[in-house]
């Protein structure tokens, strides 16, 4: 453990003994399941068509292996598309909106980053209603006869929405929801959710570029009755002659994907699929539980979200007392250094502070020995 004078400066801080066995706490791309080795990778379609038969089966593999986990309705759709999770969610903005008016939720940077484009790119004058880092909006406030744009799990500010209580079953617009930080570390409740996206990186430590779509069938309803007025790039065209082109949805990318990235999501989903959802959401708890402890234990560092019930389970954000975003970097510089955790400073956009992701990927007892080299670097700044 650390010296406990260290904190105060007056004397070296000391290095713990025992570093976390992965310090992989990169809120994206996240760490690797436990086990992982890239020489387990299936590699027969490797340099084969993605169009080939067996292209196109381990695409469609994929999609079922995400359907499963995520106990997903015959009901909705499941797609993989270019651009990760934003552009899966700029496919939907792009594609389906403009049809009603629309309100967007803003408490962290992606949420304003779909108000940017609607306004500026797509040129709609959506409803905001914002909430600062750290907090959620007022729910209450929601008109359910406009298409609805929200992140469910803030990454950037470790903010979520509790649950999906808040969306009503009668709405009249369409929920979109972008997920990367939720899926499969919550239970999500799909018949409130008309579009949902996410992608690989996130809870299943897969790799980036691609996303996935999630349509319910009153998106699907919005596609194909609803012609936006602004032009679409290929990428985003998710209807042919009026229809939905359910091949997208079957494994016939619009695009060329990586099929090895799309290997190392299977085997993410398979080493998912052990647990089951309900494992890989424990997981995500234990962990959140044990950095809550970590947190209780110091009275120098504290909850971005202070509202429990809206804090994240998985994209943990921190405050460090009377730190500044210099403090910070020497702070998160010190642990990189040392091997102990890695990529931990919060986002760019946040107040300046800690991210500590805590996903299903990550072993709680790294979480646990995180905790006396926080004291070390802490106190280590100060000194400095």
């Amino acid at each position: 453990m650390t010296d406990s004078t260290a904190a105060d400066a007056t004397l070296a801080p000391t290095k713990p003994s025992t570093k976390p066995a992965r310090p992989h706490f990169s809120s994206g791309p996240c760490a690797k399941p436990p086990g992982y080795d890239p020489a387990k990778l299936a590699t027969d379609v490797l340099g084969r068509s993605h169009r080939s038969k067996l292209g196109k089966q381990r695409l469609q593999y994929c999609i079922d292996l995400m359907r499963e986990l995520l106990n997903l309705p015959d009901t909705h759709r499941i797609g993989i598309v270019p651009g990760s999770d934003t552009g899966a969610f700029e496919m939907a903005m792009w594609t389906m909106l403009g049809a009603r008016p629309v309100t967007a939720l803003a408490w962290e940077s992606f949420g304003e980053g779909w108000v940017t484009d609607a306004v500026k790119q797509l040129k709609i004058d959506p409803t905001v209603i914002r909430a600062d880092y750290g907090q959620l909006p007022d729910l209450q406030q929601i008109d359910w006869s406009n298409d609805v744009l929200f992140t469910w799990n803030g990454t950037t500010s470790g903010v979520r929405v509790p649950n999906g209580d808040f969306i009503p079953d009668d709405r009249e617009g369409l929920s979109f929801a972008d997920a990367t930080s939720g899926v499969f570390a919550y239970d999500l409740p799909w018949d409130k959710i008309d579009v949902a996206t996410f992608s690989w990186q996130k809870v299943l430590g897969g790799e980036g570029a691609h996303g996935v779509l999630i349509l319910g069938p009153r998106a699907v309803e919005r596609l194909e009755s609803y012609t936006p007025a602004w032009p679409l790039p290929k990428v985003f065209r998710l209807v042919s002659k009026g229809k939905l082109a359910e091949g997208v949805f079957k494994g016939e990318t619009i695009n060329t994907p990586s099929m090895l990235a799309v290997e190392d999501a299977i085997w993410a989903l398979q080493w998912a699929k052990g647990l089951g959802k309900g494992g890989l959401i424990a997981r995500s708890d234990a962990n959140a539980a044990a950095l809550d402890k970590l947190v209780a234990d110091r009275d120098w560092l504290g909850h971005l979200a202070v509202d429990e019930a809206s804090r994240s389970k998985t994209s943990v954000c921190l405050t460090v007392a009377g730190a500044d975003e210099a403090f910070i970097k020497r702070f998160a510089a010190l642990l990189e250094k040392e091997d102990a955790a890695y990529d931990v400073a919060g986002y760019r956009d946040a107040p300046a502070g800690l991210r500590i992701w805590c996903g299903a990927t990550v072993d709680t007892a790294d979480i646990e020995a995180l905790g006396p080299w926080l004291d070390w670097a802490y106190a280590t700044a100060k000194a400095g």
